[in-house]
């Protein structure tokens, strides 16, 4: 059987400030509706006799890929929580020794989720083509045609024919100067690598073995002592973290004499920069891309996203980036948005958060928007889903103050158990043991006031939790 595997450990700070660690660009929908991980889970799902996705994904983002995938009504094939980042080879191994587990002749499609496919026809053509090689044993990768001279790109050169128009893999190149990358394109036997794969899971491990043992050995004893916790699934930490860190083009497929390319022109993008998500974009006649409240006047070839409580004016400019979030905006000429690292840098070394987080932060329970704050308060706004509830939890420097807008909350403080109804207020003092639940179908707003001498997330004792926090 064939088992789709999506690959979701990306921080995408090359779209900063949209893309942050907490919330990466896999998550937000940048084309069209829904997020480049549920259209990657979809894509899949289309194919014939594809089994429920298989994702790997870091600790603090196994909420999300679990209410994306309930979202879009896709059950989960197993949510493998990584400890940390390990890159690729690894990821892949204890995917495959997942689906082995239930389906001892699986074959693996390895996917990013941050990708873009426009062209879903072809791609569904390609994967046949490479089922075909993979039943023959080959490791297959899929090289995308170019369209044009990418530096940011690497490459990847095909070498002889096989069948089922297919080609050894002649060599890996890293991303090239863009002369070099021009005689690339101009050769004709090179492509984009795309960092899909597919291949049987036995014939991954067989050649992770050979190629990176120490790999193949700490996935296995981290999946070994693996337990179930929710709807996830965590491997050994302290196993996991004993494995080299490269990717699975450094471990094996440069390594392997069971390389193939399988070619593939699909409309595919890695939307790896403002610029490459500007390119795929429905553009007026201007060539702008516009979302949210924007106006622009006299001004081509532009990307401009308005944040959702604020308008984005333009005039006479062109060839310009503009990303107005509620917390920071990005301008830069589009020419130099791979330079919006620099930015992210400049952040992590001054201590600063806004790379992490957005001002809106999402939860299993809900969210909060941190809509002011002073020296001894802060005040956010905070939406519960229905049916959800935070931590009981306590606090040793803040006080809280909670005022309903909308639904009703019952609220735990102390030994009291009672309900908050809208324009009513409570107060929770500091130390005292409280919770915040929602028993209601709707979602409850309030407005938390904190004051005391911190009011940082992490002064925070969590009592009980029913996502596993505690």
């Amino acid at each position: 059987m064939l088992h789709p595997v999506v690959l979701s450990g990306g921080s995408g700070s090359r779209l900063w400030p949209l893309s942050r660690h907490n919330q990466p660009k896999q998550f937000l929908a940048l084309v069209g509706d829904r997020s480049l991980f549920q259209e990657t889970v979809l894509r899949a799902g289309a194919l014939p006799g594809m089994q429920p996705p298989v994702t790997v994904c870091s600790d603090g983002h196994r909420f999300m890929v679990g209410e994306q995938l309930q979202e879009i009504g896709v059950p989960n094939g197993g949510i493998l929580l990584e400890p940390a980042a390990r890159n690729t080879a690894p990821a892949i191994a204890i995917a495959a020794l997942h689906v082995l587990a239930s389906d001892p002749d699986a074959t693996m499609l390895v996917m990013p989720a941050d990708h873009l496919i426009e062209d879903e026809s072809a791609f569904r053509t390609a994967v046949e083509r490479a089922g075909a090689l993979a039943k023959d044993g080959w490791l297959v990768t899929f090289g995308i045609h170019p369209d044009y001279a990418e530096t940011g790109y690497g490459y990847i050169a095909r070498g002889e024919p096989l069948e089922n128009e297919g080609y050894r893999v002649g060599r890996f190149v890293e991303k090239p100067d863009l002369v070099t990358a021009e005689s690339y394109v101009s050769d004709g036997t090179y492509a984009w690598n795309s960092g899909m794969f597919l291949f049987r899971a036995q014939a991954y491990l067989e050649e992770l073995e050979l190629q990176a043992p120490k790999i193949l050995a700490a996935a296995k004893a981290a999946y070994a002592v693996a337990e179930g916790d929710l709807d996830f699934i965590r491997v050994g930490k302290d196993e996991f973290l004993s494995s080299p860190s490269d990717s699975i083009d450094y471990a094996v497929m440069e390594r392997t004499e069971r390389a193939a390319l399988v070619p593939v022109s699909c409309g595919w993008s890695d939307i790896g920069s403002w610029s490459s998500l500007w390119s795929v974009a429905h553009r007026d006649d201007q060539g702008n891309f516009h979302e949210g409240d924007v106006i622009s006047i006299d001004t081509t070839g532009s990307l401009v996203r308005a944040s959702e409580r604020r308008l984005i004016a333009t005039i006479g400019v062109d060839d310009l980036v503009i990303v107005d979030t509620p917390d920071a905006t990005l301008v830069a000429r589009k020419d130099r948005v791979q330079d919006v690292k620099r930015v992210v840098e400049h952040l992590k070394d001054a201590g600063r958060q806004e790379h992490l987080f957005h001002r809106k932060v999402y939860r299993p329970w809900g969210n909060y928007d941190s809509i002011d704050m002073g020296a001894r308060f802060q005040v956010k706004r905070i939406e519960v889903k229905p049916g959800a509830s935070l931590s009981l939890q306590k606090h040793h420097k803040r006080a809280e103050h909670w005022v309903v807008v909308s639904g009703v909350a019952e609220v735990t403080c102390d030994d009291r158990v009672f309900d908050l109804h809208e324009n009513e207020s409570t107060f929770i003092p500091l130390g005292s043991v409280h919770r915040l639940r929602n028993r209601g179908t709707e979602p409850v707003e309030l407005i938390e006031v904190q004051s005391g001498s911190y009011l940082g997330e992490d002064d925070i004792v969590r009592l009980e939790d029913v996502y596993g926090r505690s």
